[in-house]
């Protein structure tokens, strides 16, 4: 073990500051430093000599610890199945029944805050769950609040089903206590079956206030009402109507003329000829 003793000896700091004065100062445990001078006398201490440099631009990157924190799902989001779609606006729910075919619709009308539908919502899941044929559309009553005054929606949890060329075949708004509602409209309504002609959808008045709503992006051209071709009457047909000329029917004679035939014939019949 090395030691210094002397008088008026000591070492410094960085900072010039003497350590130790006159003191014994026991080095061993200080490995990594290395003296200036072999005297000590008056001298500094280097002590970062021997240690590894630093890469400037390694000590300026510190890198950040990032904890991914996963996004509450939100109880409307939950039990979603493939048949289960959001609406994003009045197009798109125009688009979807229009596009649904044959296949039963079922628009479902709710509210983050509404507890009812809520409540409901685990049971529609499984209601698509076993009617996978069946198209299930959620319209958010708070985000599309003026798009369900057009179409009328005050009430909530609210239900319309549409099929096919039929349109829309029912409307109902039924909670957890009241699903016998829901069941009994999904059977009736959810048979296979095949419909004449294209998809309805929304009714045209409802249509036409999506339309005149400012608030919404939504164009709609009303549909023209063709023309009745006008029916003509029975005296029109009889006068248009050309005889028939292959089988025409015989016209009486005049009563003079058929006199005279008769008198001629039983003169023939009086002299035996």
């Amino acid at each position: 073990m090395a030691k210094l003793m002397s008088k008026g000896f000591g070492f410094h700091n960085l900072h010039g500051i003497s350590y130790f004065p006159n003191k014994s100062v026991n080095i061993s445990c200080l490995p990594s430093l290395k003296l200036s001078r072999s005297d000590f006398y008056g001298s500094r201490l280097a002590i970062n000599e021997g240690l590894p440099k630093r890469n400037p631009q390694v000590a300026a990157f510190s890198p950040q610890m990032h904890i991914g924190i996963r996004k509450a799902q939100k109880w409307w989001e939950k039990g979603l199945q493939p048949n289960m779609k959001e609406v994003t606006g009045a197009q798109d729910l125009v688009d979807s029944l229009l596009c649904a075919g044959d296949k039963l619709v079922v628009v479902d009308f709710f509210s983050p805050g509404c507890g009812g539908c809520k409540a409901l919502h685990p049971k529609i899941c499984q209601l698509a769950e076993m009617n996978p044929n069946v198209q299930f559309l959620q319209v958010n009553y708070e985000e599309h609040k003026s798009m369900c005054y057009s179409l009328n929606v005050h009430v909530l949890p609210f239900f319309r089903f549409y099929r096919g060329n039929e349109g829309r075949v029912c409307s109902f708004s039924c909670t957890n206590a009241t699903i016998k509602k829901f069941k009994d409209a999904l059977a009736k309504y959810g048979t296979d079956r095949c419909t004449l002609g294209p998809p309805k959808g929304l009714e045209e008045k409802e249509l036409l206030a999506l339309a005149a709503n400012k608030d919404l992006s939504f164009n709609y051209t009303p549909k023209t009402e063709e023309e009745p071709v006008p029916v003509a009457s029975q005296e029109q047909v009889k006068e248009t109507t050309p005889p028939n000329i292959e089988s025409p029917l015989p016209l009486p004679l005049p009563i003079t003329k058929a006199k005279q035939l008769g008198s001629a014939n039983e003169a023939y019949a009086t002299s035996g000829r």
